[in-house]
C-alpha cells in the first residue's frame, strides 16, 4: 500500500508534505524544475514507505492511504502512479 495525493492538493501545493517524508518519495519538490507546471504533487508508490507522516502535514486534506481513498478520487490513485512512469 501507498498514499496517494487527491484533488485539494491542485492548485494548492504546499510542500509541509515533502519536509515530513522521511524518504523524499514525494514530489516535485519546490526545487525540481517540474514544481511549476505541476498541478500537483504526487507520491511515489515504489518508494513510498507507507508511514503516514506526510498526513497529518497536509493543510487541505488531500493525502489517503490508497485502501481508504474517497469514491470520488479514485482516479488519482492512478494519477499518482503514471506521475512516475514518463
Amino acid at each position: 500500500m501507498t498514499f496517494i495525493i487527491t484533488e485539494p492538493c491542485i492548485g494548492t501545493k504546499d510542500t509541509a508534505c515533502v519536509d515530513a517524508c522521511p524518504v523524499d518519495c514525494i514530489h516535485p519538490r519546490s526545487d525540481e524544475e517540474e514544481f511549476e507546471s505541476a498541478s500537483q504533487l504526487y507520491i511515489d508508490p515504489d518508494e513510498c514507505i507507507d508511514c503516514g507522516a506526510c498526513v497529518p502535514e497536509c493543510p487541505v486534506e488531500a493525502i489517503f492511504p490508497e485502501d481508504e481513498v474517497p469514491e470520488q478520487w479514485q482516479d488519482y490513485i492512478e494519477t499518482n502512479a503514471a506521475w512516475y512512469e514518463g
